[in-house]
């Protein structure tokens, strides 16, 4: 976990699955415990099932509950493809890398609506250049 101003960006590496679900579930709630704007890098993922995928919905809907942010930075289609199917990947803010998560998640001076219920609808997948 490392602070970036006002965010915190989670690294996450190797496989997420049953095995691992509760230490990747601890991990994200250290992360909110630390600030209100969590950007998850899964860049590092060689393995994701539907039991991560389950622990990343619980805690975006719980940061977004809280009027924080949670964004997704380096998610491989892959593994966010349930995310698509469902139609959560149109609400939850996906970045192709953590630089663009930390460029939306800056929040704006003096803006208290960068912060608010509709900011967890900015930067969903349209918002990534090809």
């Amino acid at each position: 976990m490392e602070p970036h101003g006002a965010s915190v960006v989670a690294s996450v590496r190797g496989e997420l699955d049953v095995t691992s679900s509760q230490r990747f579930d601890d991990c994200l709630s250290e992360a909110a415990a630390t600030s209100d704007r969590v950007i998850l890098d899964l860049s590092g993922v060689d393995f994701m099932d539907t039991t991560a995928l389950a622990v990343i919905v619980g805690h975006w809907r719980r940061q977004v509950a809280a009027g924080g942010l949670f964004f997704l930075a380096g998610a491989r289609y892959r593994y966010t493809r349930a995310l698509w199917i469902t139609g959560l990947a149109d609400r939850l803010p996906m970045y192709d890398t953590v630089d663009e998560a930390l460029t939306a998640a800056r929040p704006e001076p003096g803006a208290e609506a960068a912060s608010g219920p509709d900011a967890s609808k900015s930067g969903g997948p349209e918002a990534t250049a090809g």
